[in-house]
């Protein structure tokens, strides 16, 4: 069986991974099935720049293809807060509820109509001796005053999807991955994937 490194140790970004590779019969390794322990610093000031930079380090340090994500919340009434920084929103400890919190706070009293907000994902594939290259999605939407689902992780709880008239964590795994940012992000790198895992290898 093929298999490709995720460079995250984020199981919710893993499971989003596994249902979209599924079909595939590709099977998805994240940092945590890997014994050295590798922490990128997220130097970036874009996605793209952020998911360069952890893909090629730890494709150089591993020696294999590995597939990078940088992806996060943008919200028009905070001038594209939370952005970059949407994993350590509310502080280095990265907890989903205290960031979700703090984005309620920001935006309470905030008219639906001025809540608009997308999700954007940029996946960058790296490996030895190859040229990295990028693939990116955004998923549209709006923040919720509250939170609703309990299926999926990070902001999914507040992202309110008008064309499904239900937030991203009412979702099912197969529903997100069709409709979210990094589900158009991995659509386009499905279409390259045959060409990507001979050019490559497998990642072992």
């Amino acid at each position: 069986m093929k298999k490709v490194l995720i460079a995250t140790n984020n199981k919710g970004k893993a499971k989003d991974f596994e249902a979209l590779f599924k079909p595939f019969g590709i099977e998805v390794l994240t940092l945590n099935d890997i014994e050295q322990d590798i922490d990128v610093e997220e130097t970036g000031v874009t996605f793209e720049e952020n998911a360069i930079l952890k893909a090629e380090t730890v494709s150089k340090l591993l020696g294999v293809m590995v597939i990078s994500d940088d992806s996060g919340l943008e919200i028009d009434k905070l001038n594209g807060a939370p952005g970059v920084y949407s994993a350590r929103y509310a502080g280095s400890l990265k907890s989903d509820e205290a960031n979700i919190e703090k984005v309620l706070t920001e935006l309470q009293g905030v008219p639906e109509t001025e809540r608009t907000a997308r999700f954007r994902c940029v996946l960058a594939v790296a490996g030895p001796n190859q040229k990295t290259v990028t693939f990116s999605g955004s998923c549209e939407g709006r923040i919720l005053t509250g939170k609703r689902g309990t299926n999926g992780f990070g902001y999914d709880p507040i992202f309110y999807l008008p064309q499904m008239d239900r937030a991203m964590a009412e979702l099912s795994p197969e529903e997100k991955g069709q409709i979210s940012h990094r589900g158009a992000a991995l659509q386009q790198l499905k279409e390259h994937l045959p060409q990507l895992m001979d050019s490559f290898g497998d990642s072992q």
